[in-house]
């Protein structure tokens, strides 16, 4: 194994193999069980590491990925949301993860390239339930127009939007939205891309292989902009004798839409420093001055494989 170089534009750098396998098996350890992952990471890469770090502990992890991001041998990335071509992904995606079923299959991103009808999507997604080869169904990057649309076809378990101190667009109408309608919300990117992990300042620099390097939200006035909310943050996290991550963490988690956070990690002891947060609960005087700071915030980008 070793390293393995990023491949896409949305990149975040390279990443150790080996690290990757520990720090899964450091989160197993700590009695953290959802891996959410996708098709896309790496081409492929991703599903093939978790699969190899869960090998024997199957029955221990809920495993969710996603489709609907496919690569041509150029390694081109397009959106594809068609019956056959979801069928094939499935396929392909169990064959990496090395197991015969896949607990949360998600639609990575609505699909714009082959046009295909949301409808269409999730016949195809009923077509692997039945089969056995899915056991929930869920979407992600998906707003309330057109998880209306594929509610006329099948409830949706889940949504996957991104959602943060930072990025708190979902509490308009997406999050009352799932919660009206009993769809589960696992929250991406709970840290803003790492902005909220507490570990950057305002002179910190993005490797030029990370996209966050040419992030207006990342770099620039923006970031300055943005360390300068985290700097204010990290007063309410002292006050509460935690962490600032661990308050972005338990903000998202506040939220009673929310069923899970997604909290990316590069190395075990990542694990160590993120997983408290599930125990601290906010108030809601602390979760109004949270929301007073955050106004003062850059406009967070997302990258398109989150």
């Amino acid at each position: 194994m070793g390293h393995r170089r990023g491949n896409w534009h949305y990149t975040w750098g390279d990443q150790d193999d080996r690290q990757s396998l520990n720090s899964i098996r450091a989160a197993l350890d700590a009695g953290i069980n959802f891996f959410d992952t996708a098709a896309v990471y790496g081409l492929g890469h991703s599903e093939e590491v978790i699969g190899k770090a869960l090998k024997g502990d199957r029955d221990k992890a809920v495993i969710a990925t996603k489709f609907g991001l496919v690569w041509d041998e150029q390694r081109n990335i397009t959106r594809n949301g068609t019956y056959d071509s979801i069928l094939r992904e499935a396929e392909a995606s169990l064959r990496r993860l090395g197991t015969d079923y896949i607990d949360l299959y998600q639609m990575h991103w609505p699909d714009t390239d082959a046009n295909a009808p949301v409808e269409e999507t999730m016949r195809a997604l009923e077509k692997l339930l039945q089969d056995g080869k899915i056991r929930y169904i869920g979407v992600s990057n998906f707003p309330v127009a057109l998880l209306e649309e594929a509610l006329k076809t099948r409830h949706v378990d889940s949504l996957q939007p991104p959602y943060s101190i930072l990025a708190a667009d979902a509490e308009k109408e997406l999050l009352p939205f799932a919660l009206e309608q009993g769809i589960g919300v696992i929250a991406y990117s709970p840290l803003a891309s790492g902005l909220l992990s507490g570990n950057y300042t305002a002179d910190s620099r993005f490797d030029a292989s990370d996209w966050r390097s040419k992030s207006p939200s990342h770099s620039g006035e923006g970031f300055r902009q943005n360390i300068a909310v985290v700097e204010q943050l990290k007063e309410i996290a002292a006050d509460l004798g935690i962490t600032v991550a661990q308050l972005a963490i338990a903000y998202v988690l506040a939220h009673p839409a929310l069923t899970s956070a997604l909290v990316g990690v590069r190395k075990p002891e990542h694990i160590l420093k993120a997983a408290p947060a599930v125990d601290v609960q906010l108030d809601e005087a602390v979760l109004t001055r949270i929301r007073a700071i955050a106004a003062g915030a850059a406009r967070i980008e997302m990258p398109i494989n989150e």
